[in-house]
């Protein structure tokens, strides 16, 4: 891959800070619709029950949260999957503790949870981000086939434009202008006219000399 210009960088930094401030809004959105939408009812008393014992110890997983402390948002978040992995908490505290460690520069222990999170997870919305934030360490470990491939399975329709512009950021990186264009552009056009994301998949479009 070519050497970005300072512009260039600027530009990709841009985007980087935005995600960086951004994410866990996104996550909480996501989280919250899947939570509204999951039609529980119906369940036997003793998933219920089950459920009800979930949602405490997950409300203690995110008390540990404040702690600021990797172990003990981990070791919070592996008792959540270890006891109630059939659980919707399960997951929601494996993501949530992925983010901590990638925060945290301990992406082994990150890609496991979100490893944990594809293979486990009941709810298309909660396996689409943990592919994409896979995908995103991969990206940065220079696995660009192994991101691709990721970037590449069936996953939620509304992330269609944030695979599209990651899948660009891969093939960028490849060296492949003219594919990571095209990527681009899809995202470009999946995303929402309004979102703030779309303005700096523009600034990516921008490099390569497209307008809108």
């Amino acid at each position: 891959m070519a050497a970005l210009d300072l512009q260039e960088q600027e530009q990709l930094e841009s985007l980087k800070a935005w995600w960086k401030e951004n994410a866990n809004w996104l996550l909480a959105t996501v989280l919250i619709v899947a939570v509204v939408m999951g039609g529980w009812r119906g369940w036997q008393y003793y998933q219920s029950k089950q459920t009800a014992e979930a949602a405490t110890l997950y409300q203690q997983f995110v008390e540990q949260l404040a702690s600021n402390d990797a172990k003990r948002v981990n070791d919070a978040a592996a008792a959540v999957m270890d006891k109630y992995a059939a659980t919707p908490y399960a997951s929601r505290a494996a993501l949530i503790a992925a983010q901590v460690n990638e925060f945290g520069k301990d992406a082994l222990r990150a890609k496991s949870q979100l490893q944990w999170v594809i293979e486990h997870a009941k709810e298309d919305g909660l396996k689409s981000i943990a592919s994409l934030r896979m995908a995103a360490l991969l990206l940065d470990e220079k696995d660009y086939a192994a991101a691709l491939k990721l970037l590449e399975t069936e996953h939620a329709a509304s992330f269609d434009g944030l695979y599209a512009d990651l899948k660009g950021d891969v093939l960028n990186a490849q060296g492949k202008p003219a594919e990571a264009k095209a990527a681009y552009q899809l995202a470009y056009e999946k995303l929402d006219a309004k979102s703030a994301y779309r303005n700096l998949v523009q600034m990516k479009l921008d490099t390569f000399g497209a307008t809108k």
